[in-house]
């Protein structure tokens, strides 16, 4: 069998990685029990979570054993990777809520039947830690100096690192640690942005269980002009359908520039790369083509085959003029009639703000019901309404419905 190091690697998956010919050679010999952390920040997974799960996923069917770990004890500091804030804090009731949801969205994607894989809430052991104890086994192997060289803390350094999120790295090196005592896990895996974080927990497992682990870091998923991908005028792109619909996540991933199809075929579906190649060096009106395979592949892995299938007719539907499937997402409106319609589409998430929307209008880029909107005032009327639906064609390629 292929090793699992290569197939990651080809895929474009690895960013960094400790003893690199070492893991490679580790990979290929035994069976590995790996971990990549998930703290519960929402109720749902997005799509940077997914490439994180599909580099679980690759690593299981060539083998080897996941542990999907659910922060609910790391959860109530909050990462500051990555951030220039401090996150929110959560209550326990919220936390555990979260954990409960990416519990049942992560097995969409991973086999935990027989013991494939186990599912682990760092909860178990963080909260039962005593802070005196705590300090005494692990405090004394990290240095201030080595951590506040961290990238993670130095972005927050000017704006003001508080001491809470300080002891995030201690908590996530110390996961590592108590998994590779429970469960011998030799590898952590997560985002480039951990690795500071998992470094640590690499030199601490050593250090405490003398023996050998490893880290290794996924690249983030970025568009070609080197911004993170997965954001929409609504927010992330979730893996919740009540929160990002199966239409609007298949209307994602058809409208990604060109220049990343190739990237996202390799790194969010499991299509051959000979196959991902020929798609992704597609040119001309074949690139939509390839575009719509991405779409659909990406889509049915996380939603199944049936949505992605109700996705694809829809976008059909719209593309060809038909505007007829029920599969478009809608927002209900009570009282339409008689409001301007960018209240109506702002308060409903079409747009983040009013002011997105005046600026689409003033483009020419609004549509009612197959009609231009040039008027930024423009008021909804019965009229508009068509068996109490209203279609909003949104730039060229998004549509959405009012059902009043």
């Amino acid at each position: 069998m292929e090793n699992v190091f290569d197939v990651l690697k080809e895929r474009g998956y690895i960013a960094q990685c400790t003893d690199e010919e070492e893991l490679r050679d580790l990979l290929g010999k035994q069976k590995v029990t790996f971990y990549i952390g998930f703290d519960p920040t929402a109720d749902s997974l997005h799509v940077g979570h997914f490439l994180a799960l599909m580099a679980m996923a690759h690593m299981q069917r060539a083998g080897h054993r996941p542990i999907c770990m659910v922060g609910g004890g790391t959860g109530t500091v909050g990462d500051p990777s990555g951030r220039t804030d401090m996150r929110k804090m959560l209550t326990d009731e919220q936390i555990e809520h979260n954990c409960n949801c990416f519990k049942k969205q992560m097995a969409r994607f991973i086999d935990f039947s027989d013991g494939k894989a186990l599912l682990v809430n760092n909860g178990d052991w963080l909260r039962k830690l005593n802070y005196i104890g705590l300090l005494r086994d692990v405090g004394a192997d990290f240095t201030v100096n080595r951590m506040l060289a961290a990238e993670c803390y130095k972005q927050r350094w000017e704006k003001g690192l508080t001491f809470l999120e300080f002891n995030y790295m201690i908590m996530q090196a110390y996961d590592f640690l108590e998994l590779n005592r429970r469960y011998d896990c030799k590898l952590e895996m997560g985002g480039d942005d951990q690795w500071s974080n998992i470094i640590a927990g690499v030199e601490l497992v050593r250090k405490h269980q003398h023996v050998r682990a490893y880290g290794l870091t996924n690249k983030l998923l970025t568009k070609s002009d080197g911004k993170k991908m997965g954001k929409t005028a609504g927010g992330a792109l979730w893996l919740d359908s009540e929160k990002t619909s199966p239409y609007e996540f298949y209307q994602y991933w058809r409208n990604v520039s060109d220049e990343d199809v190739e990237k996202c075929l390799a790194l969010l579906t499991f299509l051959p790369m000979d196959e991902v190649h020929r798609l992704g060096n597609a040119e001309g009106a074949a690139i939509n083509e390839s575009k719509k395979v991405l779409a659909y592949e990406v889509t049915k892995l996380v939603h199944g085959e049936k949505e992605a299938q109700k996705a694809q007719k829809a976008a059909e539907d719209m593309f060809g003029g038909s505007g007829s499937s029920a599969d478009i997402p809608s927002i209900n409106v009570s009282g339409a009639i008689g409001n301007k319609l960018i209240d109506v589409l702002t308060d409903g998430g079409i747009f983040a703000s009013k002011g997105e929307a005046r600026r689409l209008i003033k483009q020419n880029g609004l549509s009612l019901n197959d009609s231009k909107v040039s008027d930024e005032n423009y008021v909804l009327t019965e009229e508009d309404f068509n068996d109490g639906t209203a279609l909003i064609k949104k730039g060229k390629k998004k549509y959405y419905r009012i059902v009043k």
